[in-house]
């Protein structure tokens, strides 16, 4: 597939399709701590069997392109994929390579905006985002922190732990900030990992916590997932 691309000196949205969605719950995760909330992203894309239906490049992104097992390069991007179940609410997952580099605060709130933008094209005003939290010794655990206190109530009876340490970094944190400046409703759940290698056991934790969080049943073996 050609690109065709701007002048890269702002990010640049590549639509493959418009998916029809109505009101759609958007999830974000995006390669951070353990690489936690891009792999539970990708079980939840595999469960919901969501389509790749837009992708965003852009000059913050790191200079490098991403090689598959296959020898073929590409540009690093951010990826959204559309899941519309029929009896339930409709979703709109991103995921992607990178993010931009923690040195460059401006980048940062850049690509939130713009993801944040797009998604208002939807008329999406809830949101989740998923992440890692990077302690000596994880255990099976997941944390929230939320725009509500009705949202944090609900989601600590269902067995989530109060995120209580200060701070979210990068996207995880600041897309909900900015969301919430918009007015949104949304939540974040971190899993606990060593964040030193691709944790897939506390993906899977986080994965199976937000399905049941969002009312949603899935049979997805998630040993079988692609997380690459």
């Amino acid at each position: 597939m050609l690109l065709d691309l701007p002048a890269m000196d702002k990010p640049f949205f590549n639509e493959l399709f418009k998916p029809s969605l109505k009101r759609p719950t958007f999830i974000s995760g995006l390669p951070g701590f353990g690489d936690v909330g891009r792999i539970a992203a990708r079980f939840f894309i595999e469960a919901t069997d969501a389509k790749r239906f837009a992708e965003l490049y852009s000059p913050y992104f790191p200079d490098y392109v991403i090689v598959n097992s296959k020898g073929i390069c590409r540009l690093p991007r951010y990826e959204f994929y559309a899941a519309s179940l029929s009896s339930k609410r409709d979703y709109v997952i991103l995921t992607g390579d990178v993010q931009p580099s923690f040195e460059d605060v401006n980048a940062h709130y850049w690509m939130c905006c713009e993801v944040l933008d797009f998604m208002s094209e939807f008329e999406c005003d809830f949101i989740v985002t998923l992440g890692g939290v990077p302690t000596p010794y994880p255990i099976d655990e997941v944390y929230v922190a939320a725009l509500s206190d009705e949202l944090r109530e609900g989601l600590v009876k269902k067995g989530a732990k109060l995120y209580k340490r200060g701070r979210i970094v990068g996207a995880t944190g600041l897309l909900l900030g900015l969301a919430k400046a918009r007015g949104w409703k949304g939540f974040c759940l971190l899993g606990a990992t060593t964040g030193m290698e691709p944790d897939l056991k506390a993906a899977s934790s986080l994965f199976k916590f937000l399905t049941s969080a969002l009312g949603l049943e899935s049979d997805v073996d998630v040993r079988r997932v692609d997380v690459s």
